[in-house]
């Protein structure tokens, strides 16, 4: 991109970045802050130094905090601009001349959070260079939503599998946050979907968004339904769940041979080979591997779906062959406290009694409020980066609890891989509205599942598709207006001292806070004047780009509480597979990383608006260019040099499917802008205290009884839960109970049972349908929280230790930890509540 015009130039400004200081040119354009150095100043001295300027690039909006530390001239102390950017850089600019602070703090806002609508971004006015490779791609054409169905077996030209393609969309007044193109069972009307639209929140009905080429099972998505206190039902949508999860139920083993477009080589496994017949029964050419391959817990967890004893033989308690069973899945990805919450405002979670054909699972993945407050408290752990040139602090890290979240969302896309992988079972994934947990679920299980996904080409359809297409709110999570709460003006001489290397790390906040606490308390209280370096703003330091915020378009206004980092959480977890997996993906880390800084740039209109019909509304094929032509033309930088794409089933290293090891999952240092070290040294140490533990155990004959290290603090490492049923010689096996710290699957229930804590029925749950009987509806929801246990542990457990004794020495401190526990949960009700508008 040619280098505009300047609008405003501050010579000689000192740059602070990770405690280094470095002097140069500050300048500011429309869309970007350039810092050129050395300063011209320096270079009109030494004529040699202009063989070595160099320039840094940051986009207005990019910027997620701005602070003005303004200092009255007398002081004699430079004020400062500190930054904080989306991308995790952080840097801080001192100036001389305070008026010239102001000025540059007012034309930075005013070119961020005052623009008042999308059509002023960067990305309706940036256009490539033309000889530029880059201008000759259409980044747009990468995705075809037919082409794509098409890839997977679907369309008027291949053989039936289930499925077709409805038009009732094409023109988004069924669903306007649903894509054009919908794949639906054939054996469903359009007029059943349309009374089956009036029972999910927003229309979303259950649609097809991935059919497995092995064994044509299925991941579809859906909002959730409208059940609510009266536990209500809808005939149609129980036929169109039922219909997903028998669409393929007629076709043999294998995918049919009548295709007339088959899918790429890299989506489709040789069947010739001799014994490939045996091994595709279970998806997977070499599922006894994979099987082998599980841990503990993801055993438990497929085997608690099933049933407690469904992995063995109820005759002879023999262990049955792991895959070889069916279990479709209903996936209710929030804690089901929130699902059960939701029945108050006349929505929740299907009644398993109308659904006899699948059983339900509740994942533990929080709301979007919960994910917006573990990454600020991860920004605080190294929000000194410009200024101090210490590494984060890990206590901080560890509270954040975001290790803890990635793991959860890992854990149950592996939960959905392998149900449709290994088990050829159906699978459908819902949150509240369908366009944040549903969407990490979705594509993240097809990631694992399919190898074209994992190739540079195939991960751009799926962003379209399970993101773009079914309508995750990037501009909503995003917030590419920016919001005045965003920049602020410390003009407290106390507070506002300049920040150099080494002087504050950010230990001494709690001082420095107390200090200007109590100096507005003294002002306050005793009469004096009004502090003449106030908030109140220089009248020489505004301009015409200054006059306050422009009006916002309707919509398109940033909320504070809609902002969330759900698509970050899906990259972050994406690089977990790619770093525990590096031959299996054709794209490197860094391509993951310059796609989350194009996110928040709005250089491209890829990401702008928040569903595909806004998008279509405001023309940005027409108007602005895709971010997709930016890696393609760029692929060698962005390819990795790992990547092997032979896909072998009967080769170690070369499956088709690929699955997460959790015990792994380490921080994203690199997206930090941190080493490992700096980010996983705490981790890494207690992993390798771990290994040598366990080594002197094998060498020695003694048992193992250490618990796996993980991210999070100690304590989040007991084991809290006791079995669910012991094993006696009069009884068939029966499988342990899942720790409470290493599983996301909090509950499952079917048309019979709700497998709870303590292996606690709910009435409400277990109720014929035949005697058509309505419960009270206060009580209907007093029952299922109830059942929830919610001061217990997930799986049973009373919050005690390994050996289930209590941790407490008397109940009040137990009562105590129960209250405390309680809140927390009553806490995030309401969250969940209040992201339904």
């Amino acid at each position: 991109m040619a280098t505009p015009r300047s609008k405003h130039l501050y010579a000689s400004i000192h740059a602070l970045r990770g405690g280094k200081p470095e002097l140069g040119d500050l300048a500011l354009h429309d869309f970007h802050l350039v810092f050129r150095f050395p300063p011209e100043a320096q270079i009109a001295l030494d004529p040699t130094l202009k063989n070595k300027v160099k320039q840094v690039w940051f986009a207005f909006h990019v910027i997620h905090k701005c602070t003005l530390k303004s200092t009255p001239p007398s002081t004699g102390i430079p004020s400062s601009i500190r930054i904080r950017f989306r991308d995790f850089t952080y840097v801080s600019f001192n100036f001389d001349d305070d008026a010239e602070a102001r000025d540059a703090f007012e034309f930075i806002r005013a070119r961020t959070c005052r623009l008042g609508s999308i059509e002023k971004l960067l990305a309706f006015g940036y256009s490539p260079p033309q000889a530029s490779p880059e201008f000759k791609i259409n980044g747009w054409e990468v995705y075809d939503a037919r082409a794509e169905f098409r890839r997977q077996g679907i369309s008027e030209k291949c053989a039936d599998l289930g499925w077709r393609i409805t038009s009732l969309n094409k023109d988004y007044t069924f669903s306007p946050t649903y894509p054009a193109v919908l794949v639906v069972p054939s054996k469903i009307s359009d007029s059943t979907l349309k009374y089956a639209s009036k029972f999910r929140s927003r229309a979303r009905i259950p649609t097809l968004s991935y059919l497995h080429p092995v064994n044509n099972c299925t991941i579809t998505r859906s909002s959730q339904p409208f059940v609510g206190l009266r536990m209500k039902r809808c005939v149609q949508d129980e036929r169109l769940v039922g219909a997903c999860f028998s669409a393929s139920s007629d076709l043999s083993d294998g995918p049919p041979s009548g295709n007339t477009d088959q899918s790429p080589s890299s989506s489709q496994v040789d069947l010739s080979v001799e014994g490939a017949g045996a091994d595709a029964s279970v998806g997977v050419g070499a599922a006894a591997d994979t099987d082998l391959s599980l841990s503990e817990t993801e055993r438990m967890e497929d085997e608690l779906i099933a049933g407690t004893n469904a992995f063995y033989d109820e005759k002879t308690g023999k262990r049955l062959i792991y895959g070889a069973q069916q279990h479709n899945l209903i996936v209710d990805a929030r804690p089901a406290i929130n699902s059960y919450a939701m029945q108050a405002i006349g929505m929740g979670s299907e009644n398993m009694e109308h659904y006899p054909f699948a059983r339900k699972v509740f994942l533990n993945i929080d709301n979007i409020h919960v994910m917006r407050d573990s990454l600020e408290k991860v920004v605080g752990a190294i929000k000194d980066a410009d200024v101090s040139p210490f590494p984060p602090n890990q206590d901080l890290l560890i509270k954040s609890k975001w290790l803890k979240h990635i793991t959860g969302i890992l854990d149950g896309s592996a939960i959905i891989a392998r149900q449709v992988g290994i088990q050829h079972s159906h699978v459908l994934i819902h949150c509240s509205d369908g366009w944040d947990r549903t969407s990490q679920l979705s594509a993240l299980a097809q990631l694992m599942l399919d190898p074209y996904y994992r190739t540079m080409a195939g991960f751009m359809v799926l962003v379209e598709k399970d993101w773009l297409s079914f309508g995750h709110m990037f501009q909503l999570r995003s917030a590419y207006l920016s919001h005045e709460s965003w920049f602020t003006v410390d003009s407290d001489a106390l507070a506002g001292s300049t920040v150099k290397p080494g002087e504050n790390d950010g230990r001494g906040d709690a001082i420095e806070n107390a200090l200007a606490s109590a100096k507005r308390f003294w002002s306050k209280n005793m009469g004096g004047d009004k502090d003449p370096s106030s908030d109140a703003e220089d009248p020489s330091a505004v301009d015409e780009a200054k006059q306050g915020p422009a009006p916002i378009a309707e919509g398109q206004a940033t909320r504070l509480k809609d902002v969330s980092p759900v698509f970050h959480q899906f990259l972050d977890a994406t690089y977990q597979l790619l770093r525990q997996q590096p031959t299996r993906f054709e794209f490197n880390e860094r391509f993951l990383r310059r796609l989350l800084y194009h996110v928040y740039s709005c250089q491209y209109g890829t990401f702008l608006c928040n569903s595909e019909l806004e998008r279509r509304e405001a023309k940005l094929r027409d108007r602005t260019r895709s971010v997709w032509a930016y890696f393609l033309s760029r692929r060698q930088e962005f390819t990795n040099d790992q990547y092997d794409p032979i896909i072998d089933d009967h080769t170690k290293g070369r499956e088709r499917l690929v699955f997460p090891r959790l015990g792994e999952v380490r921080w994203w240092h690199q997206v930090f802008n941190r080493t490992d070290d700096e980010m996983n040294s705490t981790i890494n140490a207690s992993m390798a205290t771990a290994e040598r533990v366990a080594a002197y155990q094998a060498s020695s004959g003694l048992p193992e009884t250490s618990v796996p290290p993980s991210s999070e603090s100690p304590d989040s490492r007991q084991s809290n839960s006791p079995p669910l049923g012991s094993s006696t010689p009069n009884q068939s096996p029966q499988p342990p109970s899942l720790p409470l710290s290493k599983s996301v699957l909090t509950g499952v229930e079917s048309a019979h049972a709700a497998l709870t804590p303590e292996t606690r029925t709910s009435p409400t749950l277990n109720r014929s349908s035949s005697t058509g009987e309505v419960p009270g509806t206060i009580a209907a929801l007093q029952d299922k929280i109830s059942g929830l246990s919610i001061t217990k542990g997930v799986f049973g457990g009373s919050g005690g230790n390994a050996a289930g004794n209590t941790p407490y020495e008397n109940n009040s401190a137990a009562e105590s930890w129960g209250t405390n526990n309680r809140r927390s949960n009553e806490s995030k009700v309401e969250q969940e509540l209040q992201s339904m508008d």
